[in-house]
């Protein structure tokens, strides 16, 4: 299993969609999981901004794993999840009691800037200036935990520059996951 973090606009959906083609690997975005719901409650909460409860989160990531685990892909990319520290131990866990463990955990750094500037474009609904703000500080606030819980565990980290055209960005990303061990 490959992690990607990094704040909303940094690219992590282009480029698990990418390397899931190429690779032959399952993306899994539970941002889109969730915007794909038709239940109130959550578009409510990401009209606001704020995350998701903890609950339906593992309950949609659980639903999702199991389906391509049922499908055999060789590996799963998992796009915005764990965003707090106890979600990190909840995976960790999870990843214990089903026999899977994380690779790779990838950051992709994008300068502020560079993230407005794409959002202004995407055009998603929770994409008002002062959402953006709020989940910037968020993502922030949340990930360094998770990042630190993750080294502790000795799992390996890298920070990737994110910015540049999409194939740029992904001939370095590329380069780091052919060094996985299969």
């Amino acid at each position: 299993m490959i992690l990607f973090f990094g704040p909303t606009g940094a690219g992590k959906s282009m480029q698990g969609q990418m390397l899931a083609v190429r690779e032959g690997w399952k993306w899994l975005s539970t941002g889109e999981m969730l915007r794909a719901s038709t239940d109130p409650d959550v578009i409510n909460v990401l009209k606001s901004g704020d995350l998701v409860s903890d609950e339906l989160t593992y309950e949609v990531f659980n639903e999702a794993v199991q389906d391509a685990k049922a499908k055999h892909y060789a590996n799963i990319i998992v796009d915005g999840f764990p965003r707090t520290k106890a979600q990190a131990e909840w995976l960790g866990e999870y990843l214990e009691n089903n026999d899977e463990s994380i690779d790779l955990v990838v950051v992709f750094e994008v300068p502020e800037a560079e993230i407005m500037r794409r959002l202004e474009t995407r055009g998603r609904m929770e994409d008002t200036p002062e959402t953006i703000a709020k989940r910037m500080t968020i993502y922030r606030q949340k990930m360094y935990p998770v990042l630190g819980s993750f080294a502790e565990q000795g799992i390996r980290i890298i920070h990737l520059d994110g910015t540049g055209t999409a194939g740029e960005v992904h001939d370095r990303l590329y380069a780091e996951i052919v060094t996985l061990p299969e």
